[in-house]
């Protein structure tokens, strides 16, 4: 058991080339299961979706398991908001059928796990320059988009009952951007009290969060290495010492060994 733990704990943290390989396939499978996520929130629960979010709460379980189970402090793991929003998608993949709750909106949180593997953002800040030096941007754009869509689910879902389909979630998309953006053009406008506490949550986060994106993008790239001795995180691309304690950095790079 020992040695297939190892085993396992080295394909998801080691440097191997078919460690890298899987950490990259997985980041994949993760990007696949949101957009397929995305795109049957307005579709009907027929027996094929239903097969299919059954084989992937298999592997979503599978995957949390293994972390799980190779990591060294289980309950400080579990407390990670990434893991947390694996549980939460887990939960509606199994809850959602016996329960007969439609929870679509909640799975969309598992693009909160994109690029949250800290072995895979190693990977990433080695091998890609663009990921390295515009990763708070990328990341920032990230959180916003998953924003964006599970806050159009829950609209889709809980305010667009009587126009079901394509043409209802495309409303809902439409209504949570101009909320989200104050634009505010009237066509769709919230009437109960309970949309109008979901439009200013919509338009707080939202903005936050699209604030945040916007000075992402427009300040200074940094990259991300922390210095061995004050610990100092984002430093320029090309820094060979650290500004704050002058110690010096080795910040890898695709040239790098």
């Amino acid at each position: 058991m020992e040695l297939l733990k190892a085993r396992v704990s080295e394909l998801y943290t080691g440097q191997t080339p078919t460690a890298r390989r899987l950490r990259y396939w997985l980041i994949l499978f993760d990007l696949a299961t949101v957009v397929y996520f995305i795109v049957t929130v307005p579709l009907p629960a027929t027996p094929l979706i239903r097969i299919v979010n059954f084989a992937l709460a298999v592997l979503i379980a599978i995957d949390f398991l293994c972390r799980l189970w190779i990591s060294d402090n289980r309950w400080r793991h579990l407390g990670q908001i990434y893991v947390l929003a694996d549980l939460i998608v887990l939960l509606s993949l199994v809850l959602d059928p016996l329960l007969h709750l439609d929870l679509t909106f909640l799975r969309i949180l598992r693009g909160v796990r994109l690029g949250r593997s800290e072995y895979l953002l190693q990977d990433l800040r080695r091998g890609w320059k663009f990921f390295r030096e515009n990763e708070d941007a990328l990341v920032a754009a990230l959180n916003l988009v998953v924003f964006v869509f599970v806050t159009t689910s829950a609209v889709f879902i809980f305010f667009a009952e009587p126009k079901r389909g394509a043409s209802g979630y495309v409303d809902s998309l439409y209504y949570t951007v101009t909320t989200l953006t104050t634009t505010g053009y009237g066509d769709l406008t919230p009437q109960t009290p309970v949309e109008k506490i979901a439009a200013v949550a919509i338009m707080v986060i939202g903005v936050s969060l699209f604030l945040r994106l916007a000075g992402a993008v427009f300040t200074r790239s940094r990259v991300h290495h922390p210095c061995p001795q004050c610990g100092l995180t984002r430093h320029d691309p090309d820094a060979v010492h650290c500004k704050h304690c002058g110690e010096m950095l080795r910040i890898e790079t695709e040239g790098a060994g």
